[in-house]
């Protein structure tokens, strides 16, 4: 039971919490978030060209790769009520309860540093020679008058901005 237990929660390969996990959190701390109305922050963050990577490298060379990030962007987060979860291939997610959107951006920006400063090589990255990751901040008070569904989608919007501005970088974007 226990082994069935963790398997529901956690990602087999990083060891970090997995996408299901991640929506039952999110719920839950989206309506503590309306009921005690705080701020609740959402980082996405997407392994540059992880693909050129996989390509160049092998799978077991990106597995090893995919665990690391996992394991640096776990030691980032210091609170207990902080979630780190793979979202999905090369994507990870955190949940910052009772975070502003400038903290979130400032926590995304120290991630992006660790990051980088796991040194591993990148040799077919088209903006660095290492891996580096790109990420999307977003917060919101939780209302009636919003969704979680709008919290993800801003903090994507966010992403795909860091990636169209070239990658490796932390790109705010406020919930309009």
């Amino acid at each position: 039971n226990q082994e069935l237990s963790k398997l529901a929660i956690f990602d087999g390969l990083t060891d970090i919490a997995n996408r299901h996990y991640f929506d039952r959190y999110l719920a839950q701390e989206w309506l503590r978030g309306q009921r005690e109305k705080f701020s609740l922050a959402l980082i996405l963050a997407d392994i540059d060209y992880f693909k050129l990577y996989n390509d160049s490298q092998g799978h077991l060379q990106g597995d090893d790769c995919l665990k690391q990030v996992a394991q640096a962007l776990a030691k980032a987060v210091s609170r207990p009520a902080d979630l780190v979860a793979r979202y999905g291939g090369e994507e990870f997610a955190i949940i910052l309860p009772q975070t502003s959107a400038n903290n979130a951006l400032l926590l995304a920006e120290k991630i992006r540093f660790k990051i980088q400063a796991l040194n591993i090589p990148h040799p077919n990255s088209l903006i660095s020679n290492r891996i580096s990751l790109s990420l999307g901040v977003t917060a919101i008070v939780p209302s009636s008058q919003s969704s979680e569904k709008q919290l993800i989608l801003t903090a994507d919007k966010a992403l795909y901005q860091a990636k169209a501005e070239g990658r490796n970088r932390s790109i705010l974007k406020p919930i309009t």
